[in-house]
């Protein structure tokens, strides 16, 4: 009986076999650090950034909220982030970036600050 020894499947090079996935929670934490480089300086008093993604597939959808001086120029500021975020996600992730928003939770300024030491609430 003459048999012809079954060949091995052909396999592709390495990098095109398998699955990577990215857990949502590490690219908001790529998108909060992205987001605080791009605001600039914490306020004194104030929150660090923070974000949320929804991921499908290779593309994100991020929403990060943020605290700033008042006064600032908001809309740059924001643009700032956006552009950050975007960038930083695309770079580091693979992903594409359809959508940045930006939420500003609080502005904070100096009368605020030397109000509240004074035991007066804002």
């Amino acid at each position: 009986m003459t048999g012809v020894a079954a060949r091995p499947p052909a396999r592709g090079p390495v990098r095109d076999r398998g699955a990577t996935r990215i857990a949502d929670r590490v690219v908001a934490k790529i998108a909060a650090q992205a987001a605080r480089e791009g605001a600039g300086p914490t306020p004194a008093g104030g929150s660090r950034p923070h974000a949320s993604v929804v991921v499908h597939r290779d593309v994100a959808r991020v929403a990060v909220s943020l605290e700033l001086d008042y006064p600032s120029d908001i809309g740059r500021r924001c643009g700032a982030v956006r552009g950050r975020v975007r960038t930083r996600v695309e770079e580091l992730v693979g992903m594409e970036v359809h959508e940045v928003t930006v939420h500003v939770e609080r502005l904070h300024s100096a009368l605020t600050r030397q109000g509240a030491s004074r035991g007066r609430l804002s």
